[in-house]
């Protein structure tokens, strides 16, 4: 009996410490590092708004770690995220027949019913004074898609619907990558 109850109290130690934790809580940053600069995002792109909604949702991101101070400056601060948005592409995916004019040689017509929005970054992260980064990608990237509805007139609010739900999703693995050195 006594063994048995030194077998599981000793299984209970060992799986109390199997290092399972809570993804995206964590992080693995200098101590030192209690204020991070974020200016606003370098835009390549063209596409309107782009560098602000990416550059406040990395600040949001930052903040929820509740680990040190965000500020949207360069001077000032302990460590920087610098970023440059290189790409924004939306691309057709996905296909849908139509039925077309009878005396053309083909009956059917095809249109793009689902696209693909991209948005890839360079992206560098570091003490302020460092020659080296902590962390740097220089082709971050990351995607998100839509259908396109029957009327025509949905397709832009649905392009922006999905960029807005592009920049959350980027905002939170960048800062995931950046913080936890995955």
């Amino acid at each position: 009996m006594r063994r048995r109850e030194a077998l599981v109290g000793g299984a209970a130690v060992a799986l109390s410490g199997c290092g399972y934790a809570l993804v995206g809580r964590g992080t693995l940053t200098d101590v030192s590092i209690k204020k991070i600069g974020v200016p606003l995002f370098r835009d390549l792109t063209g596409k309107p708004q782009l560098d602000q909604k990416v550059t406040a949702k990395v600040i949001e991101e930052l903040l929820k770690r509740g680990k040190f101070d965000v500020l949207q400056q360069s001077e000032g601060v302990d460590a920087l995220v610098e970023g440059e948005l290189t790409a924004y592409t939306v691309a057709p995916v996905g296909f849908s027949g139509v039925p077309g004019d009878t005396s053309a040689a083909s009956t059917q017509t095809t249109q793009a019913s689902r696209y693909s929005v991209g948005l890839t970054a360079r992206v560098k992260y570091g003490k302020v004074g460092d020659k080296e980064p902590i962390w740097q990608n220089d082709s971050f990237n990351f995607r998100d898609e839509y259908d396109v509805g029957s009327d025509p007139k949905e397709f832009f609010d649905r392009e922006d619907q999905t960029i807005d739900r592009l920049v959350v999703s980027f905002s939170r693995n960048l800062v995931a990558a950046m913080l936890e050195a995955f």
